[in-house]
């Protein structure tokens, strides 16, 4: 972060803030989920809910935080520097008490022969690794757009700077409050709906032209998809049927390494499609089924629409196979 501070061209802050805090960040998300699903069995959707919802609670308080700061005589550059102090002292603290319940791996192979061969041909997990992926490729375009929708139609310029916070605001309970039910339900079992849910709201979308109506869609997009987000990685669970749990390394892993190309080029696809047109307010279901308009009208949020209704779908496909491997509908 302290090279954002001082840019002076474009490719230093896509080399610092794209690939190295992307490599850094993700070799710290990653290990915290697994390391905290190791000590946990019985409540391990609530815990690693918890880790999750971490970012949710930093989106509520980054925004403010950094723009009081700003506006202030710290300026842009200060402000950078004291938030990334800020950031290294509390990343210190937690890889600290940060321990791992299992001995390290002395091979890819565990002690019950689980490896990337072996992952690779559950066909289960791999429709749900592409479930997941379909639904993460456009599950975020909301958090980046949602600004310029209600820009775009008159909402207050002063209401839009929190419209983000908000949504993260309730992200914070979407990602911890959903994950406490998969420990009763199963992961599988609400991370379904939440999707199906999520992918309704955003037709919402087009009504919400208003202060209330961006507010009513930040907060309920903001669960909904809160609950996706959190209960992704636990549901992981669902497919290990031996006991150890060395395997949920694996998996986690290759679910973090797919989502990682979905992250990375869901949002510019959505923006290119968007146009300059930004026709946001003609209706999808019109556009989709009657075919009068242009194909490049609401071409974002209708692709938006496809990639969550898309990922539904698979997680509907791989329900009942995993039902019928565990043996229980808490799946």
């Amino acid at each position: 972060m302290l090279s954002l501070a001082e840019p002076h061209h474009y490719y230093q802050n896509l080399l610092s803030q794209g690939v190295g805090m992307g490599i850094g960040m993700g070799m710290m998300f990653l290990p915290s989920l697994t390391i905290t699903s190791h000590y946990f069995r019985v409540k391990r959707s609530t815990a690693m809910g918890f880790v999750v919802a971490g970012s949710s609670f930093g989106g509520v308080i980054y925004p403010v935080l950094l723009n009081n700061i700003f506006q202030r005589s710290s300026g842009f550059q200060w402000g950078v520097r004291g938030v990334a102090f800020m950031d290294l002292g509390f990343l210190v603290i937690a890889n600290l008490i940060m321990r791992t319940r299992l001995p390290p791996k002395k091979s890819l192979v565990d002690g019950n022969g689980a490896t990337f061969k072996t992952v690779l041909s559950d066909i289960p997990f791999l429709m749900y690794v592409l479930g997941v992926f379909l639904i993460f490729w456009g599950i975020f375009v909301p958090f980046f757009y949602l600004q310029l929708y209600a820009a775009l139609h008159g909402v207050n310029a002063t209401f839009t700077n929190y419209a983000i916070t908000i949504m993260n605001a309730s992200s914070v309970f979407g990602r911890t409050v959903p994950n406490f039910l998969a420990d009763f339900y199963g992961p599988l079992n609400i991370i379904i709906p939440s999707a199906i849910i999520s992918a309704g709201l955003i037709f919402g979308l087009f009504g919400a032209t208003s202060i209330a109506g961006v507010t009513l869609f930040a907060i309920f997009y903001g669960f909904f998809s809160g609950g996706l987000v959190s209960i992704a990685a636990p549901a992981v669970g669902s497919f290990v049927t031996h006991r150890d749990l060395s395997d949920l390394g694996i998996r986690i892993g290759m679910l973090s390494f797919s989502l990682a190309f979905a992250l990375l080029t869901g949002n510019p696809i959505a923006g290119a499609l968007l146009t300059a047109d930004r026709l946001w307010h003609r209706p999808l279901i019109f556009a989709a089924v009657t075919n009068v308009l242009s194909p490049k009208d609401n071409t974002s949020l209708m692709l938006l629409q496809v990639t969550v209704f898309g990922g539904s779908a698979c997680h509907l496909l791989i329900w009942k196979s995993i039902r019928q491997r565990r043996g229980s509908s808490k799946i």
